[in-house]
């Protein structure tokens, strides 16, 4: 069963979803406390798993990572083995961003990142091309980015 939060720790999580660089002095003047018990909820809420890292945002266009494609695999067949060598392989791939194992026609969404249109193209050829076991795959090339949001609705 999950702890519940209380409204300042609530508070908290959606204070350091907006900025996650601010000082425990500017956060516990957002959420109106103390720094000390500020200091000691937010530790609690990182070692009970509820801030799970806190990153960067960088932006795709200056790092010439522009092309972003999402990308539908179906494999032949999926057990637990060919489920777990198909998972290690993709971790490795940095061209992918985020995977989801899903329902449906295809077994995973693949985010990925890349330069270009050749990138993606050796993307597909070389590395996934590489997994055996992969049936099929459809890729779908974003236009633009409408909404892009982070966090959590809490």
């Amino acid at each position: 069963m999950a702890e519940i939060l209380d409204e300042t720790d609530l508070q908290i999580l959606k204070t350091l979803q907006k900025n996650a660089k601010l000082t425990t002095k500017e956060l516990a003047d957002a959420v109106h406390l103390t720094p000390t018990p500020v200091f000691e909820r937010q530790k609690r809420l990182e070692k009970k798993g509820y801030i799970k890292k806190y990153v960067a945002i960088l932006d795709p266009e200056k790092l010439d990572q522009g092309l972003l494609v999402f990308c539908k695999v179906k494999l032949q067949y999926i057990n637990h083995e060919m489920a777990d060598s198909f998972t290690r392989r993709i971790m490795r791939i940095p061209e992918v961003t985020e995977c989801y194992n899903t329902s449906g026609a295809y077994d995973y969404l693949l985010k990925v990142r890349a330069r270009d249109m050749k990138q993606y193209q050796e993307f597909v050829l070389n590395k996934l091309g590489d997994i055996e076991n992969i049936s099929a795959i459809e890729s779908t090339f974003v236009m633009s980015e409408i909404k892009q949001n982070y966090g959590i609705n809490i």
